[in-house]
């Protein structure tokens, strides 16, 4: 039986202390800290973990410097705050970038004044990250040569953060946390709706693979949804002071076009910050903001064009990008919070805050997480154990720190025994970086018992896919403690390969039925299947 199973066949075993339906940010970062607290804890999905908005994001941990110019100041420094924090304890996973920033003539801010408020910025941040510079249009064009600075009046450059791997993977990471510590959690388990019922929740609930109808008993119940937290209260009942309106934001990734580790950034078209953002041996450019009615969006042509028009706008390629060059696409939604019966939708789009709320039915111990930024994460777990707390759950162990990487002497005897074996030997010529620090931003502690798979059989460290640096042993791992239910659930969000390596390049790479076969068994065909048929009913 594998883990997952495994887990479905524990959901109506027992009384809960919470059930958390959504395993996106909001939901993973719940389970971790109530879990690592002492509670019993379960999660659902209705999809993959990180399988809609969390999967589309920028791949950045920063402060929101754009909020400064709505006055958001509180907002700024909670989440520069935070950034650091990031930084600090997942200091393999979140890193510290260069932000470039180029403003054209006649912009609405002089320089100066960015510059100043890079400044103001910095302070928000305690002087945590780099200093900021300022920039003259003639020291862009020698700092950055890329640039085209025909229009420019000058920059400025300062400090943010970004995941270095992907930010689907950052989520798993605080699923499988919280499944250390006891959390039972499931994907492709759907919620039907919830019931108050002699002082518990009944959830009903469906295996999305099979059509098994259960039910959860929980003391507490967190609606962790995302996009869809609107629609489970209305399943349930729940009426809220707040809910949701939804911004669309696309990124294009294409090949890489600079190979300097530094986020250029520009105003685009419309007035809104635009990013060119590094992505291991690919670069991601975006994003948009646009409003939308439904968190169900795709990619227009409309998209695209003002995407690729900017980026060849502002830099000087060699051959201007256009569609050919599109190797993978992210599209979603930004859930912004509003009043429920507020003027949220008729206020200046641009002006909406971005920070999260966390309604509370304290009759009927319910919560309903709405909106949030992965770089405010820690805050969300730290702020529902605190509100679990006074609905009465004990939790014996309040001041575990439930969030960050392995303390140091963890890491020092991975690498030392990395070294031992002469690790780094196999790493792949298509990887960036050595396969031991690889191994250990993926997988920590679980990295160790890599190693030993290795010792005791050196083809594991062999790569799988080829035109990927993913090696057999991975997989293997993947298979017994990641949930892989599709293939894409591995492309996509366990690893990052399809986003960085073209559709039919993935179709035709060597070892993929190998992996494919490791993954699902019997069912090797069927997935892979499954998985390009449904990329090419989508269009891409």
């Amino acid at each position: 039986m594998n883990l997952r199973d495994s887990n479905i066949g524990k959901l109506d075993q027992r009384v809960y202390d919470v059930l958390i339906i959504g395993g996106g940010i909001n939901g993973a970062v719940s389970a971790a800290a109530l879990s690592g607290k002492g509670a019993a804890v379960a999660l659902i999905d209705k999809r993959d973990f990180a399988g809609f908005s969390s999967q589309q994001s920028s791949n950045l941990a920063w402060g929101g410097i754009k909020y400064l110019e709505s006055g958001d100041y509180t907002l700024v420094r909670k989440l520069c705050l935070s950034r650091n924090h990031l930084i600090r304890h997942y200091p393999s996973r979140v890193k510290e970038i260069r932000f470039f920033s180029t403003i054209e003539k006649g912009f609405r801010f002089h320089p100066l004044i960015l510059w100043a408020g890079t400044w103001v910025y910095w302070l928000f941040g305690n002087g945590f990250t780099r200093m900021p510079r300022r920039f003259s249009r003639q020291a862009i064009a020698q700092e950055e040569p890329l640039v085209d600075t025909r229009y420019a009046a000058g920059g400025c450059e300062y400090s943010d953060a970004y995941l270095y791997d992907n930010d689907s993977r950052f989520v798993f990471q605080f699923v499988r946390s919280a499944m250390d510590r006891g959390c039972i959690a499931a994907n492709y388990v759907e919620s039907l709706g919830a019931r108050r019922a002699g002082g518990y929740w009944r959830t009903k609930v469906r295996d999305e693979t099979n059509g098994r109808i259960l039910e959860i008993c929980s003391k507490v119940l967190i609606n962790a949804a995302g996009p869809f937290v609107d629609e489970h209260n209305a399943l349930t009942g729940e009426e809220t002071d707040h809910h949701h309106l939804f911004s669309k934001g696309i990124h294009l990734i294409v090949p890489q076009i600079t190979p300097k580790q530094r986020i250029l950034t520009f105003f685009a078209d419309d007035g809104r910050l635009f990013f060119v953002i590094p992505m291991g041996v690919r670069t991601c450019i975006g994003t948009t903001d646009t409003r939308v009615d439904s968190p169900f969006t795709e990619v227009t042509d409309e998209d695209r064009q003002f995407v690729l028009d900017n980026i060849n706008k502002h830099l000087k390629i060699a051959r201007p990008l256009s569609r050919a060059d599109i190797i993978a696409e992210r599209c979603g939604v930004r859930p912004l919070v509003v009043k429920a019966r507020g003027d949220g939708g008729l206020r200046d789009w641009m002006q909406l805050s971005r920070k999260h709320e966390i309604d509370v039915d304290w009759a009927t111990a319910h919560l309903s997480i709405f909106g949030g930024k992965l770089t405010d994460c820690v805050n969300v777990g730290d702020e529902v154990s605190k509100i679990v707390t006074r609905l009465g759950i004990a939790l014996p162990y309040r001041q575990y720190k439930w969030y960050g990487e392995p303390h140091p002497s963890v890491r020092e005897e991975y690498m030392h025994q990395a070294r031992l074996m002469n690790l780094d030997s196999y790493t792949s010529p298509e990887s960036i970086e050595s396969l031991s620090s690889r191994l250990w931003r993926r997988y920590d502690q679980q990295a160790l018992a890599l190693l030993a798979e290795i010792r005791e059989n050196p083809r594991q460290a062999e790569v799988l896919i080829k035109g990927t640096d993913y090696i057999r042993c991975e997989i293997r791992l993947a298979r017994h403690q990641e949930m892989i239910v599709k293939l894409e659930d591995f492309l996509r969000r366990r690893s990052k390969i399809g986003l960085v390596v073209r559709r039919e390049d993935i179709r035709n790479a060597d070892g993929l039925m190998e992996a494919c076969e490791i993954l699902f068994g019997d069912q090797a065909r069927e997935k892979y299947d499954e998985y390009f048929l449904e990329r090419s009913d989508a269009g891409g």
